[in-house]
């Protein structure tokens, strides 16, 4: 399984046209073959900073959510709002186990 988590900071407050951008992007995100999860949070200590969650079946899936046309319009929309800064990092993990 391949991971990626993350913060992006967006330097300025989430705006209704980010969000819209990232609920789309979940969305079509969440349907790709071999996505296990996806999401974006708001840091309640830090409130321009997103967190980035990401679960892929395999690196197949992963390198196709990278070519996606819904990535490319992320992307485009990102690039005319940049972001402060972001951190993200790809992991290969397994299925982990239940906490508690």
């Amino acid at each position: 399984m391949i991971q990626i988590n993350g913060t992006i900071k967006l330097g300025r407050s989430i705006d209704a046209a980010t969000r819209k951008a990232m609920v789309e992007m979940v969305r079509a995100s969440r349907a790709e073959d071999g996505c296990l999860d996806y999401a974006f949070a708001g840091d309640l200590a830090d409130p321009d900073t997103l967190i980035l969650f990401e679960r892929w079946r395999d690196r197949a899936a992963l390198d196709a959510h990278g070519k996606s046309e819904h990535m490319a319009e992320f992307q485009t929309f990102m690039a005319a709002n940049p972001p402060k800064a972001r951190e993200l990092r790809v992991y290969e993990t397994d299925e982990g186990q239940p906490l508690g």
